[in-house]
């Protein structure tokens, strides 16, 4: 399973006969979704820390046992944007509870399962708040003040340094094309893996 979702990694893994599932968290079910949509709504505003977290692990619980679990079992890739790693920076970076916490229900939701890889699009903080501005309407995460993001994206960048045989990080503040090589090669990397050697 990746950690991530990208419309450019869907044809080389496609072109490579590798069946391949795009989802994303919170979401990937019809439960997951609405959860989302009580995450995501700034009319939420004020939501406290232990309820958001409840509700990331409530939409993964349920998001495992519709939809990745049985995916992987068939054999089958999933690529998902955002996985633990996102609550290990949001919900401990950005809201401050201890990964202690965090880590209980990990256990308890996941079973053991990770990612086999995870690839971070790290940028600074100012220019992914402008880019969330140029998409539309800011959610009730992307209302958060500066501070929020810097500490999420730190705890993002401890996680890989923590993780570095899991995680690859990605330059995202360069321009497309750039972005776009890091990715191939990273794409490579993981198909070469998969393909073994020749």
């Amino acid at each position: 399973m990746l950690d991530t979702c990208t419309n450019r990694s869907t044809p080389a893994a496609r072109a490579a006969g590798i069946p391949l599932l795009l989802t994303r968290e919170p979401g990937g079910t019809a439960l997951g979704e609405q959860i989302r949509a009580l995450l995501l709504t700034p009319d939420n505003k004020g939501m406290s820390s232990d309820a958001e977290l409840l509700l990331m692990f409530a939409a993964r619980a349920e998001h495992l046992h519709r939809v990745i679990i049985p995916a992987l079992q068939r054999g089958t890739w999933v690529l998902c944007d955002r996985f633990t790693d996102a609550t290990y920076a949001y919900q401990g970076g950005g809201r401050g509870i201890p990964s202690a916490r965090i880590a209980v229900l990990e256990d308890w939701v996941q079973d053991g399962l990770q990612p086999d890889m995870t690839i971070l699009f790290d940028l600074p903080v100012e220019t992914g708040i402008q880019r969330a501005g140029q998409r539309g309407e800011l959610d009730r995460f992307e209302q958060e003040q500066m501070s929020f993001f810097e500490a999420v994206r730190a705890n993002y960048r401890d996680r890989a340094r923590q993780h570095p045989r899991r995680f690859r990080v990605v330059d995202a503040g360069l321009e497309l094309d750039a972005v776009r090589q890091q990715l191939d090669a990273v794409l490579e990397e993981l198909l070469a893996a998969t393909r073994g050697p020749d």
